[in-house]
């Protein structure tokens, strides 16, 4: 009787069991879907577009009319009417910052159009109060020329909030942190610290520290104050998990590149994580931090250990990302003249390296054989050519490797691109990329090279492949911002086509799946997103209105509006 009874309850729980799965949407409930009535550009040269498309369990099976489709599919297949919508391929974003976007290890932001730093000083206070227990407060989004017109020394404002609790504020673009002498004590730097490699630990007049970490110099200090949070990792998941994966599929991106992955922060476990906790709702390729003030030889040895390419998992470490210089508004991009001022006093003021052209080269040689690709952060003309040139010095050939920002070009370099097999990686969804503010930074640098800022169309027309991506969140995640601003940007703009490839087909490449995404068409996983407009029937003005009401991937629907 027993016997029977258990049995009975275990009848009943499957059957609730299954209840509950038929909510479930993707291969698993149905292996067969038929999407009809659509507007689908598919990325594919030889047939552009189609109005119909058979998956089953996740790949696309056939693709083209409804004619030609329809009886190709099972009675049992789901049919999905996509009621005259465009469909297109996922999007890729193969350069942003998810984990940093996300976690919840900064415990303020700091408003970047404020221009009185002393005005900063309610936000911090506040910081303080509401975390008494936070060894260290960390904030960010200051401008750094607000604290370079500041009328005293940056550190001195801090420190009238508290010199016994260690605060660091990163700047809005990263490459700058702000801190009390606490902070600094903590870490070791004093009136007698040389420049760390990559960066600079600025001074006044006397010589002592004055609270402003520029590029690497800051980046020690962000490390020094998440490895004191305890929960730190799990603010990483939790961002990653509840806010940024959501927030991917929101904007229809179904594969991406983590531009940054500390490896020293554990940040490849968080992704694993999500990964084998089966939360991972995009392709994840990630990008392996190569720390500029590591010993080389035992760097590439951890490095080597954490790579990982399974061709069967979402989740692949098979990327490096290093910086070759810094950025132009600090002066610190890496340029052939002189910037027209000089914030630092140093022998040289053209920009500074992270990582040399040499060490780039060595690394290269070391690992591209291991199967990593190279994502290379290079803003200034020189910064863009010494990347080239180690690449051609060390690649073998097999690399896919990629500058990103690729701000300034010198025109010489426009064909290497090509030739090398390097792909161009640029983020035009920010303000700052638009025509009518290339020439803000005329008091840097000859005024001259703000003629080609970002220059796309130069690159295109000199067949260099082409990415287009967010950098998020320095600039925002919606693609249709950089779709509409990459074809209105004349006169360095591109077609509509060229750019969506960008953002597909051309990103697939980078990312070693070509062969499995960014494009429809038979034999591809089902990696796509339905659209609230077609980007073809509209004025170029209006793309970035639209917006994504479904999102699929390997025919999996992981976000509906």
């Amino acid at each position: 009787m027993n016997n029977m009874k258990l049995i009975l309850l275990s009848i009943l729980i499957s059957l609730s069991s299954c209840k509950k799965d038929d909510n479930r949407t993707g291969p698993n409930q149905n292996s067969e879907q038929l999407y009809t009535n659509g507007q689908i550009y598919t990325v594919n040269p030889n047939q552009e577009w189609a109005d119909t498309m058979l998956v089953r369990d996740g790949i696309i099976i056939a693709i083209g009319t409804n004619k030609e489709v329809e009886n190709q599919a099972s009675e049992n297949a789901e049919i999905i009417d996509l009621e005259g919508l465009m469909v297109m391929p996922g999007i890729h974003d193969v350069h942003l910052h998810p984990l940093e976007a996300a976690s919840d290890n900064f415990l303020f932001v700091l408003d970047a159009q404020e221009t009185a730093p002393e005005n900063y000083a309610t936000d911090i206070i506040q910081a303080i109060n509401q975390n008494p227990d936070s060894e260290w407060i960390l904030g960010w989004g200051f401008d750094i020329y607000t604290l370079f017109d500041a009328t005293r020394e940056p550190i001195k404002i801090l420190d009238d909030i508290s010199t016994t609790k260690p605060i660091a504020i990163m700047e809005q673009t990263s490459h700058s942190v702000w801190v009390n002498s606490k902070a600094l004590e903590l870490a070791g730097i004093n009136k007698n610290s040389a420049n760390p490699v990559g960066g600079i630990i600025m001074k006044d007049d006397n010589g002592v520290p004055n609270g402003l970490l520029i590029d690497n110099a800051g980046n020690l200090i962000i490390d020094l104050a998440i490895a004191s949070i305890p929960n730190n990792e799990q603010n990483d998941y939790d961002g990653l998990v509840n806010y940024a994966l959501p927030e991917l599929g929101k904007n229809g991106i179904t594969s991406v590149c983590d531009a940054r992955t500390y490896w020293k922060r554990n940040h490849h476990k968080t992704w694993q994580q999500a990964e084998s906790e089966g939360k991972l709702t995009v392709r994840a390729n990630l990008g392996l931090w190569l720390y500029p003030t590591e010993d080389d030889a035992a760097q590439i040895s951890r490095i080597r250990s954490l790579y990982s390419n399974d061709p069967n998992s979402f989740l692949k470490i098979n990327q490096i990302k290093l910086y070759s210089d810094g950025i132009v508004i600090n002066t610190t991009s890496a340029m052939e003249g002189d910037y027209l001022i000089d914030l630092f006093n140093l022998p040289t003021n053209n920009g500074l390296n992270y990582v040399s052209q040499n060490r780039i080269s060595k690394y290269i040689a070391a690992l591209e054989p291991i199967g990593f690709d190279f994502h290379i952060h290079a803003i200034g003309n020189r910064g863009v050519n010494e990347a080239l040139n180690a690449i051609e010095q060390s690649s073998n050939g097999n690399g896919r490797h990629r500058l990103t920002h690729v701000e300034y070009v010198l025109p010489s370099d426009y064909s290497r691109f090509s030739q090398l097999n390097v792909t161009a990686d640029a983020q035009v969804a920010g303000d700052f990329t638009h025509p009518e503010n290339w020439h803000e930074t005329d008091s840097l640098i000859d005024s001259s090279l703000n003629n080609a800022n970002i220059p796309i169309k130069s690159l295109v027309a000199a067949n260099a492949r082409l990415t287009l991506s967010s950098d998020w969140d320095v600039s925002k995640l919606n693609p249709f911002i950089g779709i509409q601003n990459a074809v209105t940007r004349a006169p360095q703009n591109i077609s509509l086509n060229e750019a969506i490839k960008a953002y597909t087909i051309n990103a697939a490449y980078i990312m070693r799946q070509e062969h499995k995404v960014g494009t429809l068409e038979v034999g591809k996983e089902a990696d796509f997103i339905v659209l609230s407009q077609n980007l073809f029937d509209i004025q170029p003005n209006q793309i970035k209105q639209t917006q994504v009401l479904k999102t699929y991937l390997k025919g999996e629907l992981v976000y509906k509006r």
